[in-house]
């Protein structure tokens, strides 16, 4: 679909037949005056007065249970930079419809206008307790590192910002699954990570937490190598990635690199880079809409790389909705009070072994690709319409709740069976 086609059929479908992409729809009768009775007075003060006795019992007579609040101000709209927090609301709309669509959680968009980090943290504290879960989103870099700690700290819910921990959690399960089909093991792997802002530090994170050996470990931003001889560019989330260990540019870096993270601009990687990597390398260029190197390009010098992008056009995308509905449904479901590490790394796991499994028809037909999915160079990543992702992501992070103890509630009786 060409740009203008594409421009005019996204805005018919945001403004018909209606304005937005959801609605709120009621849970109860509300027929009749007795229904209205216990709907609204004298009825609801019995809720009201059992809350007030005991919190937790928001989640046995309200929707708190079942409801996540997707929070923005807008300063890292997609690639489309600070926009403000009103021009983020068609983005937050579509995280909406996601959690409702693939996990079933009734979702609300939440737009903040605030002047400065503090005043955006507590206005959030102060409302996290009427939903379930909070999902940050599009907040720039290296504010978003201050209020997701902040957050999680002063409030009694679940905090979660999914372009960190999302693209963490998809990126690495694909890489450990390209890692593996190249007949490499993570551990024993050089990894460069292009990018430094949120996405780069927690895929980073959560690579070093999955096996990656820190010393082999080079994260670039734009000023070259985080080392310990520019230490005036060493600020925020920088200084725990220094290595010394001989490259200061991205092009040393690449020099025999196994695995190839972009998660920063397009077309910084250059062909020279490309033949510089090791022999079977993998090379996740996730800038979108358009990636740090062109997979056409990698496909006509690198052959024997396997390549994931964040677009839905080429295979092995790298796509959030792979993620964070299911890890928020089993989060939700036995109540856990954070999201922790092995939360994370439970769905990254669940993920990455789902992409191993033989693909159903059902899904064959809606990936509309002319590959086939099987799990090889062009498919180690699942695609977001296999049905599977729910009961055995969210299951996998119920488990990990439970069994790290940060859930408050048992795992229900044959949860997602």
């Amino acid at each position: 679909m060409d740009h203008k086609s594409l421009h005019d059929a996204a805005l018919e479908y945001h403004e018909k037949p209606v304005p937005g992409k959801f609605k709120i729809v009621i849970t109860k009768p509300a027929e009749t005056a007795g229904d209205l009775t216990l709907a609204y007075s004298p009825g609801v003060a019995e809720p009201v007065l059992e809350i007030a006795k005991n919190p937790n019992d928001a989640y046995r007579y309200t929707g708190k249970g079942n409801s996540v609040a997707i929070i923005s101000n807008g300063t890292a709209i997609l690639g489309l930079g600070n926009l403000g927090p009103l021009a983020s609301k068609p983005v937050m709309e579509g995280k909406a419809l996601l959690f409702n669509r693939f996990a079933h959680i009734n979702a609300i968009d939440i737009e903040v206008k605030n002047k400065t980090v503090d005043e955006f943290i507590t206005t959030v504290e102060c409302i996290a307790d009427t939903f379930g879960g909070i999902n940050l989103e599009d907040i720039k870099a290296p504010e978003c590192f201050e209020i997701e700690r902040e957050l999680i700290k002063r409030c009694n819910v679940p905090v979660f910002h999914d372009d960190q921990h999302g693209t963490a959690i998809v990126s690495c399960a694909g890489i450990l699954n390209a890692v593996q089909l190249q007949g490499k093991k993570l551990e024993d792997c050089k990894v460069v990570c292009v990018g430094a802002g949120a996405a780069g530090v927690a895929c980073s994170d959560l690579l070093i937490a999955a096996g990656a050996d820190k010393s082999k470990f080079f994260m670039v931003d734009r000023h070259g190598v985080i080392r310990s001889d520019r230490a005036q560019y060493n600020n925020g989330e920088k200084p725990r990635f220094v290595n010394d260990a001989g490259p200061k540019t991205l092009s040393e870096a690449c020099a025999g690199a196994d695995i190839l993270l972009g998660v920063s601009g397009p077309g910084l990687i250059t062909e020279a880079d490309l033949m510089s990597l090791a022999p079977k390398a993998v090379v996740f260029a996730c800038s979108n809409p358009d990636p740090e190197v062109e997979p056409e390009l990698v496909a006509r010098v690198r052959p024997d790389i396997i390549m994931g992008t964040g677009r839905s056009d080429y295979p092995n995308q790298i796509n959030n909705v792979l993620c964070f509905p299911f890890l928020f449904r089993g989060t939700l479901d036995v109540r856990a009070t954070c999201i922790n590490q092995e939360m994370k790394l439970a769905a990254m796991n669940a993920i990455r072994l789902l992409a191993q499994e033989p693909v159903p028809e059902e899904v064959v037909k809606a990936a509309q690709v002319d590959y086939k999915l099987e799990f090889g160079p062009k498919y180690v990543i699942p695609k977001p319409m296999d049905p599977r992702l729910l009961p055995q992501v969210s299951r996998a992070v119920a488990q990990a709740a439970v069994d790290s103890g940060v859930a408050q509630i048992p795992m229900p009786e044959n949860y997602m069976a």
